[in-house]
C-alpha cells in the first residue's frame, strides 16, 4: 500500500483567502459607515470647531469711518499663553488642581466602596434583592437632583450639621465645600463601580473557591489570590469610566456649591464662565486643554495598567492570520 501526497495549490488558496478578506473588510466598512458618520458629526466636528475657535478672539474696534466693528480676530496661541502664564493663569491652575484632586480622591474612595458593595451583594442571604435595589438607587437619580438633595442636607440647619452637632457652612468657600462634593459624588457613583464588579464576581466559578478552601486558603487569601485578579479587567474598566467622568465634573459642584466658588471650581465650570462672558476664544481653549488632559489620562491608564484591549485583539488577529497562511490543505491518495 502506497500513500502519495499532492502538493497544495498555495497560489489559489492565497488568492481565495485574499478575496474573502477584502470582501469582509468592505462589508464591515459598509456596516460601520453610518456609525462612523454619526461619530464624525457629534464628536469630530465639535473638536475641530473648538480648536478653530481657540485660535480666535472676539474684538471690538473702529473702522476708518469711525463706526464700531465687531468680529473675531485671529490671535494664534495667545489664548493658550494667557491661560498658562497670563492674568487668568491663577484661575486655570486653581481649577486644574481642583479637577485633579476630585478625580484622585473620589475614584479611590468609590473603588474601595464599590468593591465592598459588590462583595456584599454577591453573598447569598435573605433580602439580597432589596439590598441590591437600595444600593443601586443613588446611581439611578439624575446628578442635578442628587445635587439639590445634598444641598438641602448640607444647609446650615440641615441633617449634616444636626448629625455632627456643629454649624458648618458647607456651601461656602473652604475645604469643607470640597468634602461636601466628594461625599455627594461618592454616594451617587460608588454603586456604579459596585454594579460592574458584581457582574465580574458572578462569572467566577464556585469550584475555584472550593478548591482554595480545600487547600487551606482563608478568606483574605481567596480575595487577594482569586477574587481580585479575576475581576481585575472589569474593575479597571469601571475605574477608567469613573476617571473620564470625574475629569469632566460640572453639574454636581455647580448645583451643590454654586458657580464662581474657587474651592470647587473645575475646568468645565471655568470654561462655562468664560463662554457666559462672551469670551468664546478662551472658553474654547479651556475646553481643548481639558480634552487633551482627559486623552492623556486615558492613554496612560490603558498603557500602565495593561487594559489595551485593542492591542490584544490586533495581536490575536495577526496570530490567526499567520496560522492560516502556514496551514495548507493536504490531499492524500491511497492505492493498493
Amino acid at each position: 500500500m502506497t500513500t502519495t501526497t499532492a502538493e497544495p495549490e498555495t497560489g489559489s488558496v492565497r488568492r481565495g483567502s485574499g478575496r474573502d478578506v477584502q470582501g469582509s473588510g468592505r462589508l464591515a466598512g459598509l456596516l460601520l459607515s453610518p456609525t462612523l458618520l454619526v461619530l464624525a458629526l457629534v464628536v469630530g466636528y465639535p473638536i475641530i470647531k473648538a480648536l478653530h475657535d481657540s485660535l480666535y478672539q472676539r474684538s471690538q474696534g473702529l473702522d476708518a469711518q469711525g463706526f464700531v466693528v465687531q468680529g473675531d480676530r485671529f490671535v494664534g496661541l495667545k489664548n493658550y499663553l494667557d491661560i498658562f502664564s497670563g492674568d487668568s493663569s491663577s484661575m486655570f491652575w486653581n481649577a486644574f488642581w481642583n479637577t485633579t484632586f476630585f478625580t484622585v480622591t473620589t475614584v479611590v474612595i468609590e473603588t474601595v466602596l464599590g468593591v465592598t458593595m459588590a462583595l456584599v451583594m454577591h453573598q447569598a442571604f435573605r433580602g439580597r434583592g432589596l439590598v441590591r435595589a437600595s444600593i443601586l438607587v443613588p446611581w439611578a437619580i439624575p446628578t442635578v437632583v442628587s445635587g439639590l438633595l445634598w444641598r438641602w442636607i448640607f444647609q446650615a440647619d440641615g441633617v449634616a450639621n444636626a448629625l455632627i452637632g456643629t454649624q458648618v457652612l458647607w456651601t461656602t468657600e473652604g475645604f469643607h465645600a470640597k468634602v461636601a462634593v466628594i461625599i455627594a459624588d461618592t454616594w451617587k457613583t460608588a454603586p456604579f463601580v459596585g454594579l460592574l464588579v458584581l457582574a465580574g464576581l458572578q462569572t467566577i466559578p464556585r469550584d475555584v473557591y472550593e478548591a482554595a478552601r480545600v487547600d487551606g486558603a482563608g478568606a483574605q487569601q481567596q480575595f487577594w489570590r482569586i477574587t481580585l485578579p479575576m475581576v481585575k479587567p472589569v474593575l479597571l474598566i469601571a475605574v477608567l469610566f469613573r476617571l473620564l467622568d470625574v475629569l469632566r465634573m460640572f453639574d454636581l459642584p455647580y448645583v451643590l456649591i454654586g458657580e464662581r466658588k474657587q474651592s470647587v471650581e473645575t475646568l468645565t465650570m471655568l470654561a462655562l464662565d468664560e463662554a457666559n462672558n462672551l469670551r468664546y476664544g478662551p472658553a474654547a481653549a479651556y475646553a481643548t486643554i481639558l480634552f487633551v488632559y482627559v486623552a492623556l489620562v486615558a492613554y496612560a491608564f490603558v498603557k500602565l495598567l495593561g487594559t489595551d484591549v485593542i492591542g490584544q485583539m490586533r495581536q490575536q488577529g495577526k496570530a490567526t492570520s499567520k496560522r492560516k497562511k502556514n496551514t495548507a490543505p493536504v490531499r492524500q491518495e491511497v492505492t493498493a
